[in-house]
């Protein structure tokens, strides 16, 4: 596979060297590195016929929950066969490098498929949710993916409640605990990097202009061009699995 720009690699990596705080998004793309299909990619067999992006959301479930929930149990059973991939290991690496000498870097996600963390890193702030938890619409508590039989649809939880994904559907608010952090990192970084998103999707696309209008350096790893390329001060065009390592290594964060 063709190597990143190593020119665009050294300017990241010196940015990145020099920085203290550092906010990372990372969507979609990132996870269809692991193999995991994303929204607008076109679904298999039994689901093709179906448009996930109207599965996605609450009035879905409202309407058919057993359809939706059977929906994304078949989504959560392919999302925890994929494995983290090589940009997975190398953000959390970068976690640690910083870390260690007193700094940080805050990872913010789009994805609800807890590969981050399996890639080891932290504190993640999954700003739409995570498969790994169902919630009980009676009690509101959360119950553990695997603690869940799944022999009805929608489940059940212990107290009798129907259990739902606890990820955040269309026609639904963002978690405020999850977002207050995220723009606070977006806020106080010094560098923001955007890796494989879009950069459309609000409010999550207005991270970005809120750490440049602070002040801070900005970069984006996507596969192709996106409406921040030209306004960001470093774009690396190419898989995040094969950027991120380059980026790592010339940081010294390896």
């Amino acid at each position: 596979m063709e190597r990143p720009d190593p020119a665009a690699v050294a300017r990241l990596a010196d940015t990145l060297r020099s920085a203290s705080n550092v906010a990372v998004l990372t969507g979609a793309g990132v996870s269809a590195e692991s193999g995991l299909a994303t929204f607008r990619d076109k679904e298999e067999g039994l689901w093709s016929k179906y448009d996930p992006m109207e599965l996605a959301h609450i009035d879905a479930f409202n309407r058919d929950p057993e359809l939706v929930t059977r929906w994304y149990h078949w989504r959560f059973t392919r999302a925890r066969e994929c494995e983290p991939n090589a940009g997975h290991i190398a953000l959390a690496g970068l976690q640690h490098w910083f870390r260690s000498r007193g700094g940080d870097l805050a990872l913010i996600t789009q994805n609800v498929d807890g590969l981050h963390q399996r890639g080891g890193a932290a504190d993640v702030i999954e700003i739409h949710g995570t498969i790994l938890t169902w919630r009980c619409l009676a009690t509101g508590a959360h119950v553990e993916l695997d603690e869940i039989g799944f022999d009805t649809f929608p489940p059940s939880s212990d107290a009798g409640g129907l259990l739902r994904p606890n990820v955040i559907w269309f026609g639904e608010s963002l978690p405020p605990e999850a977002l207050e952090a995220a723009e606070q990192a977006s806020s106080a970084c010094d560098v923001f990097v955007s890796i494989g998103t879009s950069g459309m999707v609000w409010p999550t696309a207005g991270f970005i202009e809120e750490a440049k209008s602070r002040g801070a350096a900005t970069a984006e790893i996507n596969l192709e061009p996106t409406p921040m390329t030209d306004q960001v001060d470093v774009s690396l065009l190419g898989p995040s699995a094969v950027v991120l390592p380059s980026v790592a290594e010339a940081v010294g964060a390896t």
